[in-house]
């Protein structure tokens, strides 16, 4: 199954809720992720742009949309990227594939 890396900042009453009520979001992540068929990696909280990052293996695009669709309508995020992974020997599969399309292409010139 393809990787994913969701990236989300949460809602300024998302915030508010876990100021009131500490809580470990890994279970309801988990849940999430299970009802479209994928399997949750790890769940980070990060500082920076992004509050929280996920990795997740779904079956493929649409499963995952459909995750961050749910996410994006609870309201507990304020924004997003989901960034479809590829491990270094997928790259390389990419790479040599590439190699064997290269003279196909004609640059651009002045």
């Amino acid at each position: 199954m393809p990787l994913y890396m969701f990236q989300a900042k949460y809602s300024v009453a998302a915030f508010g809720g876990m100021l009131k009520k500490p809580q470990d979001r890994t279970e309801a992540a988990k849940q999430i992720i299970e009802a479209v068929g994928g399997k949750l990696h790890n769940l980070y909280f990060s500082f920076g742009e992004y509050d929280v990052v996920v990795i997740v293996e779904a079956p493929d695009d649409q499963a995952m949309g459909s995750a961050a669709i749910v996410l994006a309508a609870s309201g507990a995020f304020s924004g997003g990227m989901t960034t479809k992974l590829a491990t270094a020997a997928e790259a390389k599969k990419m790479m040599e594939k590439a190699k064997g399309a290269a003279a196909s292409y004609k640059p651009i010139t002045a």
